[in-house]
């Protein structure tokens, strides 16, 4: 795990969408297309507001949450809804938004969407004081499924105390990432990282899954 600490969130954001930015144009220079993972909820809302105005080959990106919340996509807890809104725009609007929501076809379509666009060149986390990560949480009666190399690449997983049923890329995904990023902020976070360190078990701390090969930034 590298960590990284800053001044500021504001500073963060910024060294982050440039951190992104830079990866992005590196995997084009090599290949026609790259597809990176990125979060929901509150924090990165700000990143995505810097990184949307970037010059990039957009059309050429393939962004698609981490997990998803079973809940219409205007629903202020939508992962999907929240991307578009605050990423998706401007001159990443021409970006291809791979969603994590079963369609006609079922979770069988959607799993072959999602094979299609793997792996993953760029991953982006947020952890919960919890521990978890996407929708990999500590309880999870599906955890254990969740967490086997043979798993498929997307399933639906239950969150302890959540009121929505939730889908989630599983832990082979996220562990295949090419980079990986955790971005977290506060110091009930920091001392959950640190604690994971320490169990270095996906069981118990789902962010293990991915520390090793990880840069966390981190903010106060």
């Amino acid at each position: 795990m590298k960590l990284v600490t800053y001044p500021d969130i504001e500073m963060m954001m910024i060294d982050l969408a440039n951190v992104l930015a830079g990866e992005i144009n590196n995997q084009l220079f090599h290949a026609e297309k790259m597809t990176m993972a990125l979060p929901g909820g509150s924090t990165p809302g700000p990143l995505y507001d810097d990184l949307c105005g970037t010059s990039l080959d957009w059309d050429r990106v393939r962004v698609m949450p981490t997990d998803e919340r079973l809940v219409p996509r205007d629903h202020p807890r939508s992962n999907e809804g929240m991307l578009k809104a605050r990423l998706l725009m401007g001159k990443a609007a021409a970006a291809r938004f791979i969603g994590l929501r079963p369609g006609a076809d079922g979770m069988a379509g959607l799993t072959d969407r999602v094979n299609r666009a793997l792996p993953l060149d760029i991953l982006v986390l947020g952890m919960g004081a919890d521990m978890h990560i996407a929708s990999l949480f500590p309880g999870a009666p599906e955890l254990e499924a969740a967490l086997r190399p043979d798993a498929p690449p997307v399933m639906e997983i239950t969150a302890p105390g959540q009121p929505e049923r939730r889908i989630t890329l599983t832990a082979r995904v996220l562990r295949d990432a090419m980079s990986t990023h955790i971005l977290i902020t506060g110091a009930e976070k920091r001392a959950a990282l640190e604690r994971a360190a320490e169990l270095n078990d996906p069981h118990l701390a789902p962010v293990a899954t991915v520390l090793k090969s990880a840069t966390v930034h981190w903010a106060e």
